[in-house]
């Protein structure tokens, strides 16, 4: 048995590859496993999407828990400005007591403006665009208000925002362990882009769902910060469900934050009342389709440590 066989034995693998090097079939070059880790150590962490309100991010904590799956960070799709104060202290209550990230996008954006362009033709380009001076200074706004709630976490879907809210962050007018993610709206192709972003200010840097995982290990190569993937996307971001693949890119793209998202499920944003009890249900299922893709990861025999609840540098609530 070569040194090859004797390292998929004890995995699922070693059968698939034994199968296909008979056939002749060579797969693809892996590149280079990754060094870089979180601050605590960990190769990854579980981030659930579209969690937009207290109702949902109850759910996630009690399904997280009914399936003994961590859960490192929630988001939400439809903007901190559409929740009520005491919702903004309900999240950041729950987050904390779980030791869950809890990361809102920034509102208000293009696709919710009186403009046309984003619901046009060409328009979802555009759609998490700030449009004008005046979304500027909301976008702002919006940040200090769910921060005065305890939240320590925004999505940011425009470049030129981005630099405004990190520039405040370094002269003291926003808490310092706020933590900026790069929404997928905006989501950088190729290394460069990732770094322009990370200069800005980002945090943690939404790429696309479709990134190959040499895709992965470019970017990879030329920045330690946190890349954040759909390892599910919805619909609307390709539908790609590659839950089987995290042994793989794991090791390749640490430190990853592997996102949950649900194919083949109604678009939730703007949420509110009407949509809640679909909105509790797609965020139940989001969990188990983590909690699946964790039995795949086992079984690749890869060794990966997730971080903990609470772990540095998780911009967890401060109520």
């Amino acid at each position: 048995m070569s040194s090859e066989d004797e390292s998929e034995a004890a995995t699922g693998r070693s059968l698939p590859s034994a199968v296909l090097r008979r056939l002749g079939v060579t797969p693809e070059p892996t590149p280079p496993a990754s060094e870089l880790r979180f601050p605590d150590g960990a190769h990854f962490r579980i981030e659930i999407p579209s969690i937009e309100g207290p109702g949902a991010l109850a759910a996630v904590v009690a399904e997280a828990a009914e399936r003994r799956t961590t859960v490192n960070r929630v988001s939400q799709g439809s903007g901190a400005m559409l929740l009520s104060r005491a919702e903004l202290r309900e999240m950041a209550r729950i987050g904390s007591d779980a030791g869950i990230e809890v990361s809102l996008f920034v509102g208000p954006r293009d696709e919710w403006d009186t403009g046309a362009s984003a619901r046009s033709s060409d328009g979802p380009a555009f759609a998490g665009r700030i449009r004008g001076a005046r979304q500027l200074r909301y976008g702002v706004e919006d940040v200090q208000r769910a921060g005065e709630c305890g939240i320590r976490s925004f999505l940011v879907a425009d470049s030129g925002l981005l630099e405004v809210l990190a520039e405040a962050q370094r002269h003291g007018e926003i808490p310092s362990e706020t933590v900026w993610k790069v929404s997928a709206y905006i989501a950088p192709t190729n290394p460069a882009t990732f770094l322009q972003l990370e200069r800005l200010g980002a945090s943690t840097i939404n790429v696309p769902s479709d990134m190959t995982v040499g895709q992965l290990g470019e970017i990879r190569s030329v920045s330690g910060l946190p890349i954040d993937l759909y390892v599910e996307s919805p619909d609307g971001a390709g539908g790609v469900v590659r839950g089987q693949e995290i042994g793989d890119i794991i090791p390749v793209a640490a430190p990853i934050y592997t996102k949950f998202g649900l194919r083949n499920s109604r678009p939730l944003y703007p949420s509110g009342l009407h949509l809640e009890a679909e909105v509790i249900s797609i965020a139940r299922e989001k969990v188990r389709r983590a909690s699946v893709a964790l039995e795949w990861l086992e079984r690749s025999g890869v060794e990966a440590l997730q971080s903990a609840p609470g772990a540095k540098g998780l911009g967890i609530p401060a109520p």
